[in-house]
């Protein structure tokens, strides 16, 4: 199993390594990063505000004394945590809707596309921030609106897959022998459906963190004294004429996880292909 992985990760094309070396990276700092980091996340350790860096601060100081970097190891865990719950709640929940659809029929399948189409003309942004105004912050809040916010576009992607695979003939064989819809679904189309669908809740996770670290900095997102990478963007907003690493950390760390998981999934996605082929 393990020997497979590494052979598909040197088999990946050098964008896919840089990629995928990213998404280690970010995934171990949401991990152990709050373990690991050099001071406690809300201790005022710096007499100077937006301290540069130096060997005690490796990213200086933010607005109010604190250590940019242990901020950072830790808000990178609400945005990787939360982002990757939620993206994989709306994958979850958008397959299988899908898989419902394409088994049961024009009677079930009609109601519910017309449904996800519904929900996917909501703009999302103004979505999120109807919701969040009339119930309050928080993180199972937030971990349902972006995930049910996304669940339509899982739905039209897996729905287009599995409609697609139901009229192949190993299905129509499986429908012949009296196999029920449960089992039709989940063994003979889902699988064929796994490759296009990883990457699809590659592109969702990037969305997602897109749209928690908005809500953050528009003060909407994760609260105080808890911090995602969105929040650290905000609250360091005044360094941002000095150009201080507390608003430029944070602000990169958003753009490398975004990019490297692009990366990954463009790599992916070349490889399946080529394997197709």
């Amino acid at each position: 199993m393990m020997g497979d992985i590494f052979q598909r990760a040197k088999a990946l094309p050098l964008s896919g390594k840089l990629g995928l070396a990213l998404v280690i990276f970010w995934l171990a700092v949401a991990l152990f990063g709050p373990m690991l980091a050099p001071y406690p996340v809300g201790a005022f350790v710096a007499y100077d505000v937006f301290d540069g860096q130096s060997a005690k601060y490796w990213l200086g100081s933010d607005y109010l004394g604190r250590d940019v970097l242990s901020r950072l190891m830790s808000g990178a865990r609400y945005t990787v945590g939360l982002a990757a719950a939620a993206a994989l709640l709306a994958s979850t929940s958008g397959t299988a809707l899908a898989l419902t659809a394409a088994v049961g029929g024009a009677k079930v399948d009609e109601p519910l596309s017309r449904f996800m189409d519904m929900l996917i003309s909501l703009p999302s942004k103004i979505f999120s921030l109807v919701l969040v105004a009339a119930f309050g912050s928080s993180l199972g809040l937030l971990l349902l609106i972006a995930a049910f916010t996304y669940i339509p576009g899982n739905y039209r992607i897996a729905r287009a897959l599995a409609v697609n695979l139901a009229q192949m003939d190993y299905v129509q064989v499986a429908k012949a022998r009296g196999e029920r819809r449960f089992y039709i679904a989940i063994a003979e189309i889902l699988p064929n459906m796994i490759h296009p669908l990883l990457a699809d809740f590659g592109l969702r996770f990037v969305f997602i963190v897109l749209l928690l670290s908005g809500l953050s900095f528009l003060g909407l997102g994760v609260q105080p004294p808890d911090a995602d990478l969105g929040s650290l963007v905000r609250e360091n907003i005044s360094g941002l004429g000095e150009g201080a690493l507390a608003i430029i950390a944070p602000a990169v760390a958003i753009a490398t996880l975004t990019v490297g998981v692009n990366l990954l999934i463009d790599a992916i996605g070349f490889s399946g292909k080529g394997k197709g082929q």
